[in-house]
Protein backbone atom coordinates (compact mmCIF):
# COMPACT_ATOMS: atom_id res chain seq x y z
CA UNK A 1 0.00 0.00 0.00
CA UNK A 2 2.69 2.43 0.65
CA UNK A 3 4.54 1.53 -2.47
CA UNK A 4 1.38 2.08 -3.99
CA UNK A 5 0.94 5.58 -2.61
CA UNK A 6 4.59 6.72 -3.82
CA UNK A 7 3.80 6.00 -7.29
CA UNK A 8 0.60 8.01 -7.05
CA UNK A 9 2.57 11.13 -5.52
CA UNK A 10 5.40 10.79 -7.97
CA UNK A 11 3.19 10.63 -11.25
CA UNK A 12 1.31 13.90 -9.84
CA UNK A 13 4.30 15.82 -9.24
CA UNK A 14 5.97 14.50 -13.03
CA UNK A 15 2.54 16.24 -14.37
CA UNK A 16 2.79 18.94 -12.24
CA UNK A 17 6.27 20.07 -14.05
CA UNK A 18 4.94 19.47 -17.24
CA UNK A 19 2.99 22.47 -18.56
CA UNK A 20 0.47 22.00 -21.05
CA UNK A 21 0.95 22.38 -24.69
CA UNK A 22 -1.76 23.10 -27.26
CA UNK A 23 -0.69 21.22 -30.03
CA UNK A 24 -2.47 22.48 -33.48
CA UNK A 25 -4.53 20.16 -35.13
CA UNK A 26 -3.36 19.07 -38.97
CA UNK A 27 -4.90 16.31 -40.97
CA UNK A 28 -1.10 14.39 -40.84
CA UNK A 29 -1.26 14.84 -36.54
CA UNK A 30 -5.03 13.01 -36.51
CA UNK A 31 -5.04 9.61 -34.58
CA UNK A 32 -5.51 6.46 -36.81
CA UNK A 33 -7.48 3.74 -35.71
CA UNK A 34 -4.21 1.68 -35.01
CA UNK A 35 -2.69 4.46 -32.60
CA UNK A 36 -6.24 4.94 -31.07
CA UNK A 37 -6.08 0.79 -30.39
CA UNK A 38 -2.17 0.76 -29.17
CA UNK A 39 -2.64 3.78 -26.44
CA UNK A 40 -5.65 2.92 -25.11
CA UNK A 41 -4.95 -1.18 -24.84
CA UNK A 42 -1.25 -1.51 -24.74
CA UNK A 43 -0.30 -0.15 -20.69
CA UNK A 44 3.24 1.18 -20.45
CA UNK A 45 3.98 0.06 -17.15
CA UNK A 46 3.33 -3.39 -15.49
CA UNK A 47 1.01 -4.03 -11.86
CA UNK A 48 3.61 -3.85 -9.19
CA UNK A 49 2.55 -7.02 -6.76
CA UNK A 50 0.08 -7.83 -4.81
CA UNK A 51 0.66 -7.77 -1.03
CA UNK A 52 -0.06 -11.71 -1.38
CA UNK A 53 3.88 -12.89 -2.93
CA UNK A 54 5.46 -14.09 -0.22
CA UNK A 55 8.91 -12.91 -1.70
CA UNK A 56 10.65 -9.37 -0.86
CA UNK A 57 8.52 -6.31 -2.29
CA UNK A 58 10.00 -5.20 -4.96
CA UNK A 59 10.95 -1.71 -5.21
CA UNK A 60 8.46 0.30 -7.74
CA UNK A 61 10.04 0.77 -10.53
CA UNK A 62 9.40 4.74 -12.16
CA UNK A 63 8.05 4.52 -15.40
CA UNK A 64 8.52 7.67 -17.40
CA UNK A 65 5.59 9.54 -17.87
CA UNK A 66 4.24 11.97 -20.31
CA UNK A 67 1.77 15.03 -19.87
CA UNK A 68 -1.81 14.07 -21.88
CA UNK A 69 -1.94 16.63 -24.63
CA UNK A 70 -5.17 18.12 -25.01
CA UNK A 71 -6.86 16.81 -28.23
CA UNK A 72 -9.07 19.41 -30.25
CA UNK A 73 -12.04 18.50 -31.04
CA UNK A 74 -12.51 18.78 -35.47
CA UNK A 75 -15.67 18.23 -37.06
CA UNK A 76 -16.21 17.36 -40.26
CA UNK A 77 -14.25 13.77 -40.08
CA UNK A 78 -17.16 11.05 -41.21
CA UNK A 79 -17.95 7.76 -39.45
CA UNK A 80 -16.41 4.39 -40.96
CA UNK A 81 -19.72 2.58 -42.10
CA UNK A 82 -17.89 -0.55 -41.03
CA UNK A 83 -16.12 0.59 -37.91
CA UNK A 84 -18.29 3.24 -36.67
CA UNK A 85 -14.67 4.85 -35.96
CA UNK A 86 -13.47 8.09 -37.36
CA UNK A 87 -11.54 8.28 -40.60
CA UNK A 88 -10.06 10.56 -42.56
CA UNK A 89 -11.89 11.94 -46.28
CA UNK A 90 -10.55 9.46 -48.78
CA UNK A 91 -9.00 7.19 -46.48
CA UNK A 92 -9.93 3.34 -47.54
CA UNK A 93 -12.48 1.86 -45.26
CA UNK A 94 -11.26 -1.45 -43.40
CA UNK A 95 -13.35 -3.82 -45.93
CA UNK A 96 -11.25 -1.75 -48.80
CA UNK A 97 -7.86 -2.46 -46.99
CA UNK A 98 -8.69 -6.56 -46.18
CA UNK A 99 -9.25 -6.64 -50.13
CA UNK A 100 -6.59 -5.60 -50.86
CA UNK A 101 -4.19 -6.97 -48.09
CA UNK A 102 -5.51 -9.90 -49.00
CA UNK A 103 -4.70 -9.57 -52.88
CA UNK A 104 -8.05 -9.70 -54.63
CA UNK A 105 -7.60 -6.90 -56.48
CA UNK A 106 -10.54 -4.96 -55.73
CA UNK A 107 -10.73 -1.46 -56.35
CA UNK A 108 -12.54 0.97 -53.82
CA UNK A 109 -15.93 1.65 -54.92
CA UNK A 110 -16.38 5.29 -55.51
CA UNK A 111 -19.77 7.29 -54.98
CA UNK A 112 -21.79 7.42 -51.89
CA UNK A 113 -22.97 4.73 -49.60
CA UNK A 114 -25.18 2.98 -51.80
CA UNK A 115 -22.13 2.38 -54.03
CA UNK A 116 -20.42 1.09 -51.18
CA UNK A 117 -22.77 -1.21 -50.10
CA UNK A 118 -23.08 -2.68 -53.81
CA UNK A 119 -19.51 -3.01 -54.40
CA UNK A 120 -19.44 -5.17 -50.83
CA UNK A 121 -22.25 -7.29 -52.23
CA UNK A 122 -20.12 -7.74 -55.42
CA UNK A 123 -16.99 -8.92 -53.29
CA UNK A 124 -18.12 -9.93 -50.16
CA UNK A 125 -17.16 -8.33 -46.30
CA UNK A 126 -14.18 -10.36 -47.00
CA UNK A 127 -13.30 -9.50 -50.87
CA UNK A 128 -14.08 -12.58 -51.87
CA UNK A 129 -16.80 -13.16 -55.05
CA UNK A 130 -20.17 -13.77 -54.48
CA UNK A 131 -23.05 -14.08 -56.63
CA UNK A 132 -25.27 -11.03 -57.48
CA UNK A 133 -27.79 -9.99 -59.74
CA UNK A 134 -25.59 -8.56 -61.92
CA UNK A 135 -24.10 -11.21 -63.32
CA UNK A 136 -27.53 -12.87 -64.19
CA UNK A 137 -28.81 -9.41 -65.54
CA UNK A 138 -25.55 -10.01 -67.99
CA UNK A 139 -25.98 -13.19 -68.75
CA UNK A 140 -29.62 -12.44 -69.60
CA UNK A 141 -28.71 -9.64 -71.85
CA UNK A 142 -25.62 -11.89 -73.35
CA UNK A 143 -28.57 -14.50 -74.33
CA UNK A 144 -30.86 -11.77 -75.80
CA UNK A 145 -33.69 -12.78 -72.97
CA UNK A 146 -35.88 -9.36 -72.30
CA UNK A 147 -35.81 -7.33 -69.43
CA UNK A 148 -39.00 -6.50 -68.94
CA UNK A 149 -42.83 -6.75 -70.60
CA UNK A 150 -42.13 -4.08 -73.01
CA UNK A 151 -38.77 -5.64 -74.26
CA UNK A 152 -40.63 -9.17 -74.37
CA UNK A 153 -43.19 -7.63 -76.58
CA UNK A 154 -40.83 -5.71 -78.69
CA UNK A 155 -38.67 -8.97 -79.28
CA UNK A 156 -41.68 -10.67 -80.13
CA UNK A 157 -42.80 -7.86 -82.51
CA UNK A 158 -39.74 -8.27 -84.20
CA UNK A 159 -39.36 -11.93 -84.46
CA UNK A 160 -42.55 -12.28 -86.46
CA UNK A 161 -41.91 -12.73 -90.07
CA UNK A 162 -43.72 -9.73 -92.46
CA UNK A 163 -46.12 -10.05 -95.23
CA UNK A 164 -43.19 -10.11 -98.09
CA UNK A 165 -41.91 -12.87 -95.76
CA UNK A 166 -44.87 -14.76 -95.73
CA UNK A 167 -45.50 -14.28 -99.19
CA UNK A 168 -41.91 -15.50 -100.20
CA UNK A 169 -42.49 -18.35 -98.66
CA UNK A 170 -45.83 -19.17 -99.94
CA UNK A 171 -44.50 -19.14 -103.25
CA UNK A 172 -41.46 -20.88 -102.33
CA UNK A 173 -43.72 -23.78 -101.08
CA UNK A 174 -45.67 -23.18 -104.39
CA UNK A 175 -43.10 -23.96 -106.56
CA UNK A 176 -41.00 -26.58 -104.68
CA UNK A 177 -44.92 -28.54 -104.27
CA UNK A 178 -44.97 -27.85 -108.20
CA UNK A 179 -41.19 -29.58 -108.87
CA UNK A 180 -42.64 -32.32 -106.76
CA UNK A 181 -44.95 -33.36 -108.85
CA UNK A 182 -43.41 -32.48 -112.13
CA UNK A 183 -41.18 -35.35 -111.11
CA UNK A 184 -43.11 -37.68 -110.16
CA UNK A 185 -45.28 -36.88 -113.11
CA UNK A 186 -41.99 -37.12 -115.53
CA UNK A 187 -41.13 -40.19 -113.52
CA UNK A 188 -44.54 -41.87 -114.42
CA UNK A 189 -43.87 -41.13 -117.83
CA UNK A 190 -40.80 -42.00 -118.35
CA UNK A 191 -40.48 -45.31 -116.07
CA UNK A 192 -43.91 -46.50 -114.66
CA UNK A 193 -45.82 -46.42 -117.98
CA UNK A 194 -42.72 -48.49 -119.77
CA UNK A 195 -42.95 -50.81 -116.99
CA UNK A 196 -47.10 -51.27 -116.74
CA UNK A 197 -46.53 -51.19 -120.93
CA UNK A 198 -44.09 -53.99 -121.57
CA UNK A 199 -46.53 -55.91 -118.75
CA UNK A 200 -50.01 -55.70 -120.76
CA UNK A 201 -47.98 -56.16 -124.34
CA UNK A 202 -46.25 -59.18 -123.04
CA UNK A 203 -49.32 -60.83 -121.34
CA UNK A 204 -51.37 -59.80 -124.73
CA UNK A 205 -48.63 -61.42 -126.72
CA UNK A 206 -48.67 -64.70 -124.59
CA UNK A 207 -52.22 -65.20 -124.84
CA UNK A 208 -52.50 -64.43 -128.61
CA UNK A 209 -49.72 -67.51 -128.88
CA UNK A 210 -51.36 -69.83 -126.59
CA UNK A 211 -55.24 -69.27 -128.69
CA UNK A 212 -52.94 -70.15 -131.52
CA UNK A 213 -50.93 -73.26 -129.78
CA UNK A 214 -54.62 -74.57 -128.62
CA UNK A 215 -56.36 -74.08 -132.38
CA UNK A 216 -58.37 -71.25 -131.50
CA UNK A 217 -59.86 -69.63 -134.49
CA UNK A 218 -60.46 -66.05 -135.34
CA UNK A 219 -63.06 -64.68 -137.46
CA UNK A 220 -60.67 -63.25 -139.43
CA UNK A 221 -62.17 -59.64 -138.78
CA UNK A 222 -61.90 -57.73 -135.66
CA UNK A 223 -63.03 -55.35 -133.16
CA UNK A 224 -61.73 -52.38 -131.84
CA UNK A 225 -58.65 -53.15 -129.39
CA UNK A 226 -58.56 -56.75 -130.15
CA UNK A 227 -55.27 -58.41 -130.69
CA UNK A 228 -54.45 -60.84 -134.25
CA UNK A 229 -50.62 -60.42 -134.77
CA UNK A 230 -47.23 -59.99 -133.41
CA UNK A 231 -44.87 -57.34 -134.70
CA UNK A 232 -40.43 -58.63 -134.51
CA UNK A 233 -38.10 -56.28 -135.96
CA UNK A 234 -35.12 -58.42 -134.98
CA UNK A 235 -32.27 -55.46 -135.44
CA UNK A 236 -34.12 -53.67 -132.58
CA UNK A 237 -35.52 -56.50 -130.31
CA UNK A 238 -38.63 -55.38 -130.64
CA UNK A 239 -41.79 -57.79 -130.06
CA UNK A 240 -45.29 -56.01 -129.85
CA UNK A 241 -48.69 -57.57 -130.15
CA UNK A 242 -50.49 -55.73 -132.87
CA UNK A 243 -54.56 -54.53 -131.96
CA UNK A 244 -57.36 -53.16 -134.54
CA UNK A 245 -57.75 -49.61 -134.00
CA UNK A 246 -55.25 -46.55 -133.41
CA UNK A 247 -57.19 -45.66 -129.58
CA UNK A 248 -54.23 -44.25 -127.72
CA UNK A 249 -55.89 -45.76 -124.28
CA UNK A 250 -57.02 -48.73 -125.77
CA UNK A 251 -54.19 -49.54 -127.89
CA UNK A 252 -51.44 -47.62 -128.12
CA UNK A 253 -51.19 -46.78 -124.37
CA UNK A 254 -50.95 -50.50 -123.29
CA UNK A 255 -47.70 -50.76 -125.33
CA UNK A 256 -49.25 -52.49 -128.66
CA UNK A 257 -49.06 -51.59 -132.17
CA UNK A 258 -52.30 -50.21 -134.02
CA UNK A 259 -53.54 -51.33 -137.29
CA UNK A 260 -55.72 -48.29 -139.32
CA UNK A 261 -58.13 -50.59 -139.92
CA UNK A 262 -61.01 -47.67 -139.48
CA UNK A 263 -62.22 -45.35 -142.10
CA UNK A 264 -61.37 -42.79 -143.52
CA UNK A 265 -57.70 -44.35 -142.98
CA UNK A 266 -58.36 -47.68 -143.32
CA UNK A 267 -55.41 -49.96 -144.89
CA UNK A 268 -54.81 -53.33 -145.87
CA UNK A 269 -54.59 -56.41 -143.80
CA UNK A 270 -51.25 -58.40 -144.46
CA UNK A 271 -52.63 -61.23 -146.16
CA UNK A 272 -54.65 -58.89 -148.95
CA UNK A 273 -52.98 -59.58 -152.49
CA UNK A 274 -51.86 -55.97 -152.72
CA UNK A 275 -51.95 -52.92 -150.75
CA UNK A 276 -50.44 -50.90 -147.58
CA UNK A 277 -50.50 -52.31 -143.86
CA UNK A 278 -50.06 -49.54 -141.96
CA UNK A 279 -49.30 -49.50 -138.15
CA UNK A 280 -48.85 -46.48 -135.64
CA UNK A 281 -46.58 -46.80 -132.30
CA UNK A 282 -45.13 -44.82 -129.56
CA UNK A 283 -41.62 -43.55 -129.94
CA UNK A 284 -41.76 -42.80 -126.36
CA UNK A 285 -43.41 -43.76 -123.18
CA UNK A 286 -45.91 -46.33 -122.68
CA UNK A 287 -43.42 -49.30 -124.25
CA UNK A 288 -41.97 -47.22 -126.68
CA UNK A 289 -42.40 -49.66 -129.72
CA UNK A 290 -41.20 -47.39 -132.20
CA UNK A 291 -38.22 -45.51 -130.25
CA UNK A 292 -35.53 -46.43 -132.60
CA UNK A 293 -37.14 -47.47 -136.14
CA UNK A 294 -34.95 -44.20 -137.27
CA UNK A 295 -31.57 -46.47 -137.19
CA UNK A 296 -33.62 -49.50 -139.63
CA UNK A 297 -31.68 -49.19 -142.94
CA UNK A 298 -32.50 -50.94 -146.20
CA UNK A 299 -32.94 -54.54 -146.18
CA UNK A 300 -33.75 -54.78 -142.48
CA UNK A 301 -36.10 -57.26 -141.97
CA UNK A 302 -39.53 -56.68 -140.42
CA UNK A 303 -41.81 -59.58 -139.43
CA UNK A 304 -45.41 -60.03 -138.86
CA UNK A 305 -46.47 -63.40 -137.04
CA UNK A 306 -50.26 -63.75 -137.83
CA UNK A 307 -52.11 -67.17 -136.57
CA UNK A 308 -51.60 -68.73 -140.36
CA UNK A 309 -48.74 -67.30 -141.50
CA UNK A 310 -45.22 -65.05 -140.81
CA UNK A 311 -45.40 -62.06 -142.94
CA UNK A 312 -41.66 -61.16 -143.73
CA UNK A 313 -40.88 -57.08 -145.37
CA UNK A 314 -37.63 -55.89 -146.14
CA UNK A 315 -36.68 -52.16 -144.79
CA UNK A 316 -37.08 -49.58 -148.02
CA UNK A 317 -36.85 -45.90 -147.46
CA UNK A 318 -37.30 -43.40 -144.81
CA UNK A 319 -39.18 -40.04 -144.12
CA UNK A 320 -37.81 -38.47 -141.42
CA UNK A 321 -40.53 -35.57 -140.98
CA UNK A 322 -43.27 -34.91 -142.19
CA UNK A 323 -46.83 -33.00 -141.32
CA UNK A 324 -49.16 -35.15 -139.29
CA UNK A 325 -51.90 -34.62 -141.69
CA UNK A 326 -50.15 -35.80 -144.77
CA UNK A 327 -52.39 -39.20 -144.45
CA UNK A 328 -50.73 -39.94 -148.29
CA UNK A 329 -48.31 -42.10 -146.52
CA UNK A 330 -50.50 -44.43 -145.89
CA UNK A 331 -52.10 -44.86 -149.67
CA UNK A 332 -52.09 -48.35 -151.16
CA UNK A 333 -49.15 -47.00 -153.29
CA UNK A 334 -47.80 -44.30 -150.77
CA UNK A 335 -46.68 -40.93 -152.14
CA UNK A 336 -42.64 -40.70 -150.72
CA UNK A 337 -41.94 -43.75 -150.54
CA UNK A 338 -40.55 -44.82 -153.82
CA UNK A 339 -43.04 -47.30 -155.26
CA UNK A 340 -44.53 -46.77 -157.98
CA UNK A 341 -46.67 -49.79 -158.81
CA UNK A 342 -49.37 -51.68 -156.48
CA UNK A 343 -47.72 -54.23 -154.25
CA UNK A 344 -47.33 -55.74 -150.60
CA UNK A 345 -46.27 -53.02 -148.38
CA UNK A 346 -45.78 -51.72 -145.30
CA UNK A 347 -45.54 -48.36 -143.24
CA UNK A 348 -44.84 -47.81 -140.07
CA UNK A 349 -45.87 -44.87 -138.43
CA UNK A 350 -44.81 -43.08 -135.24
CA UNK A 351 -44.00 -38.72 -133.37
CA UNK A 352 -41.16 -37.21 -134.07
CA UNK A 353 -39.20 -35.40 -132.72
CA UNK A 354 -38.59 -37.79 -129.34
CA UNK A 355 -40.55 -36.49 -126.54
CA UNK A 356 -43.35 -34.48 -128.50
CA UNK A 357 -46.01 -35.03 -131.55
CA UNK A 358 -45.01 -32.33 -134.09
CA UNK A 359 -44.01 -34.65 -136.57
CA UNK A 360 -44.44 -37.64 -137.90
CA UNK A 361 -41.30 -40.13 -139.08
CA UNK A 362 -42.90 -42.93 -141.46
CA UNK A 363 -40.63 -45.91 -142.36
CA UNK A 364 -41.83 -47.93 -145.34
CA UNK A 365 -41.48 -51.93 -146.01
CA UNK A 366 -42.32 -54.49 -149.26
CA UNK A 367 -42.81 -57.99 -148.25
CA UNK A 368 -40.56 -60.87 -149.72
CA UNK A 369 -42.04 -64.06 -147.92
CA UNK A 370 -45.48 -64.93 -147.01
CA UNK A 371 -44.49 -68.23 -144.89
CA UNK A 372 -46.78 -70.83 -143.53
CA UNK A 373 -46.71 -71.17 -139.81
CA UNK A 374 -46.46 -74.79 -141.03
CA UNK A 375 -43.21 -74.43 -142.61
CA UNK A 376 -41.38 -73.32 -139.05
CA UNK A 377 -40.33 -69.53 -138.26
CA UNK A 378 -37.90 -67.20 -141.06
CA UNK A 379 -34.83 -67.03 -140.85
CA UNK A 380 -35.12 -63.57 -140.19
CA UNK A 381 -36.48 -65.22 -136.95
CA UNK A 382 -33.93 -67.32 -136.58
CA UNK A 383 -30.56 -65.57 -135.74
Amino acid sequence: MQAAQAYAVQAQAVRAQAPAQAMPYTPAAAPSYADEYERTYAPPYQEPATPHHRGPAAAPTAAPMTAPVAEPVVPGPRLDDQTVALRLPGSPTRAERRAGAAGSGAAPAPGGRAARRKAARRHGRHGGEQDSQEPREAAQEAAGSPRSRMDARRAARASKPGAAVLVSRMVGEVFITTGVLMLLFVTYQLWWSNVRAHQQAGSEASSLQQDWANGKRNPGTFSPGQGFAILHIPKLDVVAPIAEGISKTKVLDRGMVGHYGEAPLKTAMPNARTGNFALAGHRNTHGEPFRYINRLKPGDEIVVETQDDYYVYKMASILPVTSPSNTSVLDPIPKGSGFTAPGRYITLTTCTPEFTSKYRMIVWGKMVEDRPRSKGKPDALLG
